[in-house]
């Protein structure tokens, strides 16, 4: 079995004296680990850096098999993820969530590919900038896993119009009118959810967009696999906080 892909580099762990086990999220093979022989050396560790883009070959007998993984560097952009606290934080979320929540070896492309563009969007500026981005990949990732948001229309009228919150409990969306009186026990929908591009994002937006889209991931896909929020995701829900704190 042999197959080549992009990958952007997940994780990595010690295996023996000198190799290595990647964790990859890959373009068309889906999460997916393999050993580099080799990878704990000085050659291969600016390489194996979370949030770099690398090409992969992997090799196996049969293709249940761990197998094994040569790499060569793509775009390194993991120097520029971690010199910024802002942007260490949503790279820790990004690939501890990947790593969490998608099922090993299950391809998805458009996962991938948006979080090209997030991480890309992560070395040039701070929250702000690239934190609805993560919402949106986020949002996209419920999707990939087969727990999409309804966002088109309101749960309760059926209009398109004046969408402002959503259910917690079925995750659809709720206008103006229809969720006021509920509005406390109602997500906030942020408008980049929509697509809207009227104002302004604050960090009170993408605080709500972390909110909403974190709780359907615990409650749809993580607690019922047993599975706690990870810690590195907290930790950007805390950014978020701490920013819209600021900004008060």
């Amino acid at each position: 079995m042999e197959w080549s892909d992009d990958a952007i580099v997940l994780s990595v762990r010690a295996h023996g004296e000198s190799s290595a086990i990647l964790e990859a999220l890959t373009r068309t093979h889906g999460r997916h680990l393999g050993l580099v022989r080799g990878g704990a050396s000085r050659k291969f560790k600016p390489v194996l850096q979370p949030g770099n883009t690398v090409r992969v070959q992997w090799r196996a007998r049969l293709s249940e098999h761990l197998g094994s993984f040569t790499v060569e560097l793509d775009s390194a952009r993991a120097g520029e993820l971690m010199d910024g606290r802002a942007s260490l934080v949503g790279l820790n979320a990004l690939t501890a969530v990947a790593g969490t929540v998608l099922p090993e070896r299950e391809p998805h492309e458009s996962v991938f590919g948006a979080a090209n563009v997030l991480l890309d969007a992560m070395t040039e500026d701070g929250l702000l900038h690239w934190g609805p981005l993560y919402v949106c990949w986020e949002a996209g990732l419920l999707e990939a896993v087969g727990f999409g948001l309804d966002l088109l229309h309101c749960a309760a009228t059926g209009t398109g119009e004046d969408l402002r919150y959503v259910s917690p409990r079925s995750g659809r969306a709720v206008s103006g009118e229809a969720g006021a009186p509920y509005a406390g026990r109602l997500f906030a929908l942020p408008g980049f959810l929509l697509g809207s591009q009227n104002s302004d994002v604050t960090a009170a937006d993408i605080a709500g967009g972390l909110a909403l889209t974190g709780h359907f991931l615990l409650e749809r896909v993580l607690r019922p696999n047993g599975k706690p929020m990870p810690g590195a995701r907290l930790r950007l829900d805390a950014l978020a906080a701490h920013e819209e704190g600021e900004s008060h």
